[in-house]
């Protein structure tokens, strides 16, 4: 490949009359030019054909299509469709404005298009990037002139390259001659400012600003073209004057990927001006590769270092930045640093929190995405205050529903914690029987029901709040659960003291009355009776006593009776379970039905006749009947019929003789063989069931009694009277029934006064028993009672007998309370009588 020779014409230049100067440099092709400025250019190793220089004259065979001259051509015929050839001239590097002007000749006969002349500037031996200027189609058999304003100045170089390419028609000619540097702006095309270099952070827009002085033509294309190729249009052009225009490349959100050299393009047919090359800086803001660091946790505060000597992204650091947040929350704080230790404040106890660094440098978007987030959790802090509003919503008998208001986490102040219900409250009278109880209640739970309480009870409760930092205890509030039926009275309480018609009760409070006593319910049934004449079961009756009352007098009942109690305690609830009992009456004497002491039926001087009468058994059957005969001497108290002194101890005719008594038993009876009165003879001298029956001595008087006796479970009573009286033959009749009246008479007063003393006597012995501590067996203490009584309602007047029921009711109450200690609870003045003695009611 033939390489052409460069002429360099060094010639003046004037601007007002540019075609009479000459060219600085420049390449002409014709072998006239000045040997010494040679033309230099170079035809491309690495292109698909070369440049052929032709000189066409006057007389000189060549197509007729070609003009004459010596220049560069191409015969697009010869070659095939899309390949290349370029000429490349040398270096410039210029430290002045001047122009770059070339001729360029494109012509087919048939107008079609021989290909394309492109010209690329590179500068400093970079990338050819993409052509500044290009040209295509046919444009008539002549030649035509165009500029090339380069704005690359010393110490920078540039080469211009012009380029053929095929087309697919190919036919016709390219030529390129006249290769000129002017030192002078070029007329046809804009010279552009120095571009500086542009230097953003990364993701900012970046904006080139291209200022041009020149005409520029209504044609005219304005590019921002990037080194490797790239071209990139103008946004926007704008004329500052009718010679000055700025042309504005804006880029967006540019990335590192982004950076290179940028140059403007001015692209017309006329010509083309290319800027230098600027640098488009795109810095990468700096990161931090570690997270802060820990020093110290407090509830409400974190202490960190951040950590920052090693960064990733480009310097320098000009501000240090704490973004956190919490590590659940939808916020973000950012707090400027100046030190390597940074202490948040504020914070939000038992929080976890994210906190990352941000390092900024210079200019808009310099702030780096944050750094690797140290993610660390406050302390707890202790609890704000102790759960409020305890308060019931339910009570009953025996459990207790509480709530209080709901905890938040501005009161725990941790969100580890536990509530615990405490509770406390007394088994029985007795502070020693507390039970205590903790529950910890499930968080998130602000109700909790005690259960297995006892009713009627004050229940002291609290809640405690913990968390790991302290504690909270609220006041104590006393709940009182609500009443319910009352437990039974213990059986064990019951005590009673039994006597013949009349039974004295007394019970103790239930153990568990589960609220106030309101009344107690006694009721009685007579159930069995050894008396045949005793309806059983009898009627069941009621009685009713005051809460103060633990107490009652039995009257009117038949003796020898069982009777089945029943006791029960009330409340507002209703009763409780009933304590019951058997008591059982003492049996009472035998009563006779004698009036008054009946005449002898017949009487001799050893004997005397009476009627036997059978006698009532009062609670238990007659066992036996005895016959009693007792020696009347004088100045002897006379014996009362239904008097007190009867004969217990049987005793036979001997046995008084040999012991020097006055009476002894003429006669044994069984109860049967009494069936209904029958005459019976004293001192018929016969033997009544090992009792013998000795004639009476005529001189002596005799008083004849007649005892029955009853026996029921080792209980004995015994009842006699006196049915006959047996003169000594040698007394006369009037002195002796004066006599008779008078000692009757003693004889009554006699007994009175003996049964009263008895009376004294026994009461204040039962007194000092008590009094002195000691246990009484009131079955027991009661029998000589019982005895006594018995002897002495024979002897006192009938007129007392027959007083009231309640009025004996009262009078025994009385002396059971003055004996045993007894007394009514609560005022005394409750009832009248004994303690509020009720009759009897029915059922």
């Amino acid at each position: 490949m033939a390489r052409a020779q460069a002429l360099v014409l060094a010639l003046t230049f004037q601007l007002c009359a540019p075609e009479t100067e000459t060219p600085a440099a420049g390449c002409t092709f014709e072998e006239a030019s000045d040997p010494a400025v040679p033309c230099e250019y170079s035809q491309a190793q690495y292109d698909d054909f070369q440049w052929e220089q032709v000189r066409i004259h006057p007389g000189t065979r060549a197509p007729a299509d070609l003009p004459h001259g010596s220049y560069l051509m191409v015969n697009a015929s010869q070659h095939a469709p899309g390949q290349r050839a370029h000429v490349i001239f040398q270096s410039l590097s210029e430290n002045d404005t001047h122009c770059v002007q070339f001729s360029y000749f494109l012509y087919s006969r048939d107008g079609h298009s021989p290909g394309t002349l492109g010209i690329y500037v590179r500068v400093n031996g970079g990338p050819l990037g993409s052509a500044v200027w290009n040209m295509t189609g046919s444009h008539g058999r002549q030649w035509h002139q165009a500029e090339l304003a380069v704005s690359t100045f010393w110490p920078n170089e540039y080469q211009v390259l012009f380029e053929a390419l095929i087309s697919s028609d190919r036919r016709g000619y390219m030529g390129l001659d006249d290769i000129l540097l002017l030192s002078y702006p070029c007329a046809r095309a804009p010279h552009f400012s120095r571009l500086g270099d542009v230097e953003v952070n990364a993701g900012q827009n970046a904006s080139f600003q291209c200022m041009a002085a020149g005409r520029a033509a209504e044609a005219e294309r304005f590019l921002l073209q990037r080194q490797s190729g790239a071209l990139v249009p103008a946004a926007g052009v704008r004329h500052i004057s009718h010679r000055r225009f700025l042309a504005t490349f804006p880029l967006a959100a540019v990335r590192r990927a982004e950076q290179d050299l940028y140059r403007c393009v001015s692209q017309a047919p006329r010509g083309v001006g290319v800027s230098n090359f600027a640098e488009l800086i795109v810095k990468e803001p700096p990161t931090p590769i570690a997270p802060p660091q820990l020093l110290r946790a407090g509830p409400t505060y974190l202490i960190i270092q951040l950590n920052t000597n090693s960064i990733i992204g480009d310097g320098p650091i000009v501000r240090k930045e704490i973004e956190y947040r919490m590590a659940r929350g939808p916020w973000a704080e950012v707090h400027a640093v100046s030190l390597q230790t940074y202490k948040l404040w504020h914070l939000d106890p038992d929080t976890e929190y994210e906190i990352s660094v941000l390092l900024t440098r210079p200019g808009d978007g310099g702030t780096g995405r944050p750094g690797p987030p140290l993610v660390s959790r406050t302390k707890c802090a202790e609890p704000m205050r102790a759960p409020k509003g305890l308060a019931f919503a339910e009570i009953q008998a025996r459990q207790l529903t509480l709530q209080w208001e709901p905890l938040g986490y501005n009161v725990t102040r941790c969100h580890t914690y536990t509530v615990s219900l405490c509770y406390h409250y007394t088994l029985g009278s007795s502070h020693n029987q507390t039970i205590r109880e903790c529950v910890k209640i499930e968080p998130g739970v602000s109700r909790y029901t005690i259960k297995n309480l006892l009713p009627y009870r004050n229940v002291h409760v609290r809640l405690v709040l913990t968390n790991p930092e302290g504690r909270k205890e609220g006041k104590e509030v006393t709940f009182q659960t609500d009443e319910d039926v009352p437990g039974g009275i213990a059986a064990e309480s019951l005590t009673f003291t039994p006597l013949e018609d009349m039974i004295f009760l007394k019970w103790e409070e239930p153990q568990e009355p589960n609220g106030l006593i309101t009344q107690y319910e006694i009721s009685y049934q007579s159930i069995e009776s050894s008396d045949p004449a005793v309806n059983v079961p009898g009627p069941r009756r009621t009685i009713s006593k005051l809460r103060n009352e633990t107490y009652h007098v039995f009257s009117n009942l038949h003796p020898g009776t069982t009777y089945l109690f029943s006791v029960r305690a009330r409340t507002g609830k209703g009763f409780g379970q009933a304590a019951l009992t058997e008591i059982t009456t003492n049996i009472s004497a035998p009563s006779f039905d004698y009036a008054d002491m009946p005449s002898p039926l017949g009487e001799s001087e050893n004997t005397i006749t009476v009627l036997l009468r059978p006698a009532q058994g009062r609670g238990a059957p007659i066992s036996v009947y005895q016959v009693i005969v007792e020696e009347e001497r004088p100045r002897r108290l006379r014996r009362e019929p239904g008097g007190q002194d009867c004969f217990p101890v049987p005793l036979t005719f001997d046995a008084a003789l040999a012991r020097g008594l006055v009476h002894y038993f003429g006669a044994e009876l069984a109860a049967s063989s009494l069936p209904e009165a029958m005459p019976f003879t004293v001192g018929d001298n016969n033997t009544y069931r090992g009792f013998w029956n000795p004639p009476l001595e005529p001189r002596k008087a005799y008083l004849i009694y007649f005892q029955a006796t009853s026996h029921l479970k080792g209980e004995t009573r015994l009842n006699c009277i006196r049915i006959a009286r047996k003169a000594a033959c040698k007394e006369s009749k009037q002195p002796l029934e004066v006599s008779q009246r008078s000692e009757e008479m003693g004889l009554i007063l006699g007994i009175c006064a003996g049964g009263l003393a008895v009376l004294i006597l026994l009461l204040g012995a039962i007194i000092i028993i008590i009094r002195k501590g000691k246990p009484v067996n009131m079955t027991k203490a009661t029998v000589n009672y019982r005895q006594e009584k018995t002897h002495m309602m024979s002897a006192v007047d009938q007129s007392f007998t027959d007083q009231s029921t309640l009025q004996e009711d009262e009078r025994l109450g009385l002396s059971f309370m003055d004996g045993h200690g007894y007394s009514p609870r609560g005022d005394t003045g409750s009832s009248p009588g004994l303690g509020g003695s009720h009759m009897p009611q029915s059922n």
